[in-house]
């Protein structure tokens, strides 16, 4: 009896050990790289081990200068505010504490949809975290300074350090001017790796800038050029270094084309341009910029693409979609199941380059947890010639905004071609927002321009249904349903 006593006992200690060490696999967190500031405005821990915590520039509260971060492209970069991010990879659930060196007497835990109840207890928020959120902590009204935490999954079928076609970074700062990911290769960056990106030597003097930017910028600080590439890991490319106008952090051409995990920080110019290619996955980006034109993913003449599971928070538009001249098609692009943060332009657009015509878009399934921009949250801005067609706007969460939706056809400063073009077959689906006032319009260029066929079902405002008295139109707007 007692020997089998003993073996139960046993066979339970190994069984608890088992457990523990289990749970404890499941969160995995990356130590922070020698060198690199990190935030005192926050303390993160995830099931009792602290994770570090980094800071971002972002656009400063004041809406004057927002604004002029926007329009004073020179001195651009002045303008900002900090906020804070942390990361780290998790399967299934596990319990977040935060501190903050203030008297807690608010929390707000965005997106909304996450349903996410806390705790506040002797200074410190707790409250769960499942893998894949996006999760944004306000502490007493504060939105601009506030603390992102990015829960991973934890990754698979890491890249050997040893395969030639694996470009490799490991835990550390790292620096490089200028790389071209090429057919088959993996860019690879391991949690707690840093890739800044800086203009070098040869650069600077082939290309001096003048009055401090860029009539033509520096090529891309990394080109993903070719079939078959991966970029992927859990590490940080910091733009900070590159002056403001001088370069896109990451210029995608080709085909087959995936980008993973990793954070996007501070870029100079269009964070992450998508330009003629085919078959591109973009998933669990999480991408922070305060810089004039810093827009997040430009979707440009391409087809089949994949935007999914991303956090942007940037001063330009969001995620937008375009078509310039003679460069191919744009069409079958689907953007869902992103949290979005707008400060100045657009959340979910299409334009304003429309010289070719663009079909089969998909937006849906994405929280936008603020918009305080001067531009509109959800929009279709067409300038030039090209016909917009078969758009979906479905399914989205907008917890602030001012200016909703607008279809719009005219001329603007961005217009290239002599002729307007078309807006036809739009539909907007089971869509809430908040905010004072919420405006939408429709505006047709002429009855050769007209916008046609749009079709609202389920749009709440306020908690209140859509009706059609509400929308602004002009008379070069046809077919306008509202269920």
């Amino acid at each position: 009896m007692k020997q089998k006593f003993l073996i139960t006992t046993v066979v339970a200690l190994l069984a608890f050990i088992g457990m523990a060490l289990t749970k404890k696999s499941d969160v995995i967190i990356y130590p922070a790289p020698a060198g690199e500031k990190i935030s005192e405005a926050y303390t993160v821990s995830v099931n009792r081990e602290n994770v570090p915590v980094y800071i971002a520039k972002v656009a400063p509260l004041d809406k004057k200068l927002r604004y002029k971060a926007m329009d004073d492209k020179l001195n651009s970069a002045k303008f900002f505010d900090e906020a804070a991010f942390a990361y780290f990879d998790l399967n299934g659930t596990a319990q977040v504490s935060v501190k903050a060196p203030v008297q807690i007497k608010e929390v707000k835990i965005l997106p909304s949809s996450y349903q996410i109840k806390h705790e506040v207890r002797g200074g410190v928020i707790t409250f769960p975290i499942k893998t894949g959120q996006q999760v944004t902590v306000e502490i007493n009204g504060e939105i601009i300074k506030s603390l992102h935490i990015f829960a991973n999954e934890i990754e698979k079928d890491k890249p050997s350090t040893n395969d030639p076609n694996v470009i490799f970074y490991g835990p550390g700062v790292h620096e490089i001017s200028r790389l071209i990911v090429k057919d088959n290769q993996t860019l690879y960056l391991a949690g707690g790796a840093i890739l800044r990106t800086v203009i070098g030597d040869k650069e600077q003097t082939t290309n001096v800038p003048t009055s401090g930017l860029h009539n033509k910028p520096y090529p891309p600080s990394i080109s993903l050029v070719g079939k078959n590439i991966k970029v992927r890991g859990r590490g940080i490319i910091d733009g900070s270094a590159c002056p403001t106008h001088s370069r896109n952090m990451i210029m995608v051409q080709g085909s087959d084309i995936s980008i993973e995990g990793i954070i996007l920080r501070d870029a100079s110019l269009w964070t992450l341009p998508v330009r003629m290619s085919h078959n591109v996955h973009i998933n669990n980006i999480k991408l922070i910029g305060y810089r004039a034109n810093s827009d997040g993913v430009d979707i440009c003449n391409s087809t089949d693409i994949l935007v999914e599971k991303c956090f942007i928070r940037t001063l330009d538009d969001l995620v937008v979609i375009k078509s310039l001249k003679n460069k191919g098609v744009t069409e079958r692009i689907t953007v869902r199941k992103c949290v979005l943060w707008n400060e100045v332009a657009h959340a979910l657009s299409i334009g304003a380059e429309i010289n070719g015509d663009i079909k089969d878009i998909l937006f849906t399934d994405c929280d936008v947890i603020h918009d305080l921009g001067r531009e509109w949250s959800l929009r279709v801005y067409h300038c030039d010639a090209g016909k917009v067609s078969n758009i979906r706007f479905e399914n989205l969460r907008i917890e602030e905004s001012k200016k909703f939706i607008s279809l719009w056809i005219n001329k603007a400063v961005w217009s290239t071609d002599a002729e307007r073009g078309h807006i036809d077959n739009i539909s907007f689906k089971n869509i809430s927002v908040a905010g004072s006032p919420v405006t939408v319009e429709l505006l047709g260029y002429g009855a050769e321009n007209k916008v046609n066929k749009v079709d609202f079902k389920n749009i709440t405002l306020n908690g209140t249904k859509l009706t059609k008295d509400i929308i602004k139109q002009n008379d070069f707007v046809t077919n306008v349903t509202v269920k």
